[in-house]
């Protein structure tokens, strides 16, 4: 009697990535730069914030009256150097090209689109599925909206520091000026979109289960 363990049969292959074409590329940035503008167009409209470097870009233009678009762009500019050094020079002109798309549509969609009855809830769920998906969209063609994850990506390869504790950090004292600015319900109807945002990226960004 054989007491060899049988085998299970070979798995079949995994298909292999296809790189993606730059119309492609193309297509997918311009996706997620006007997703991303849309949901801030909502947030603001809505007198809400966000996590990261668009929740602190939101608070200040709705404590000053300056332009969501104009006030990101200028905040983003310290953080290209940290992309440029951890991903190379076309992760970084991918993601300069995305960041001035979303500059652009968000001075442009508040000429388009106006709210007369917008519930804070509804603009938080809403903002968190747009701007996740175009999030999604920008990583999937190898491209972000640059921002804090550069430095906490940076910080954790230098110093050791979890890039997830960095950017907690970030948003735990962005929410906490938030507070002394904001009326508390807008707060938490912020913290809300930005959980639905996370989670979006959470389940559906996975090297493990998606091949591009």
């Amino acid at each position: 009697m054989n007491s060899a363990t049988p085998t299970a049969p070979d798995s079949p292959a995994l298909p292999q990535p296809h790189p993606h074409s730059r119309l492609e590329d193309a297509q997918g940035i311009a996706f997620g730069a006007v997703m991303a503008a849309f949901g801030a167009l909502l947030l603001g409209s809505a007198g809400l914030i966000t996590g990261q470097l668009a929740g602190l870009a939101l608070l200040i233009s709705q404590a000053t009256g300056w332009g969501f678009g104009p006030v990101y762009l200028v905040l983003s500019l310290p953080f290209y150097g940290f992309g440029y050094r951890r991903m190379g020079l076309g992760f970084l002109r991918r993601t300069i090209a995305a960041v001035l798309l979303m500059v652009v549509a968000s001075m442009l969609l508040p000429k388009l689109i106006s709210f007369d009855s917008l519930h804070p809830g509804a603009a938080a769920l809403l903002a968190g599925f747009v701007s996740g998906s175009g999030l999604l969209a920008l990583f999937r063609h190898r491209t972000s909206l640059g921002g804090i994850g550069a430095v906490a990506l940076d910080l954790q390869d230098r110093l050791g520091v979890k890039a997830g504790w960095v950017q907690m950090g970030f948003d735990a004292v962005l929410f906490a000026v938030a507070l002394m600015l904001l009326p508390l319900d807008r707060v938490l109807w912020s913290a809300l979109g930005a959980a639905v945002l996370n989670l979006v990226i959470a389940i559906n960004h996975r090297r493990d289960r998606y091949i591009v």
